[in-house]
């Protein structure tokens, strides 16, 4: 059962629209009433019997704030479901999942090191791979006027997932 969402991204308004921020989009379009507080070096809601967790460490060091919450409620790496962006995935794809491979997400290896697992429910959100240039700078970079038209079909899509059975998985889903 997940008892904890961990959504991942990057702190600062220069982040905000950016890929790899696409988790707390999800997060703000599911729950856009919530209401915050500080606590884990994250921002930290509850929506029923689920909280939900925004590290605010920068995506590096994510683990730093997901180890704190999983002591603090004494939750196991099993119980908690991580929402991020996914280059392996072409955008519009969607894949929930339990465990798997961590393919380069700095986000994901912090938490693995820090949690001692990898075995946490995962939601891929998949921005897609840059045809040219870096990677690092291409998370960093806002979506496309092509793929912002789309958006908020991924980010309703997403939120399906976030409220269905987490039971029989994988489950990937594709828009465009």
């Amino acid at each position: 059962m997940v008892k904890l969402m961990v959504f991942l991204g990057n702190p600062g308004r220069e982040y905000a629209r950016t890929r790899h921020n696409v988790a707390w989009m999800v997060c703000d379009h599911l729950h856009p009433n919530l209401s915050w507080s500080v606590k884990f070096h994250a921002q930290l809601a509850s929506e029923a019997t689920v909280r939900l967790l925004k590290p605010q460490t920068y995506m590096n060091e994510s683990g730093k704030s997901v180890r704190a919450a999983l002591d603090f409620y004494n939750l196991e790496p099993t119980e908690i479901l991580v929402i991020h962006d996914d280059l392996e995935l072409p955008y519009g794809t969607l894949r929930l999942q339990a465990g798997g491979g961590l393919q380069g997400h700095n986000g994901l290896k912090s938490i693995k090191q820090h949690a001692g697992s990898d075995q946490f429910l995962r939601l891929r959100i998949g921005i897609g791979r840059p045809k040219h240039g870096s990677v690092a700078s291409y998370v960093l970079e806002r979506f496309t006027a092509e793929e912002e038209v789309s958006l908020p079909l991924v980010l309703d899509l997403a939120s399906t997932m976030l409220r269905g059975d987490f039971s029989t998985l994988p489950v990937t889903n594709t828009l465009v």
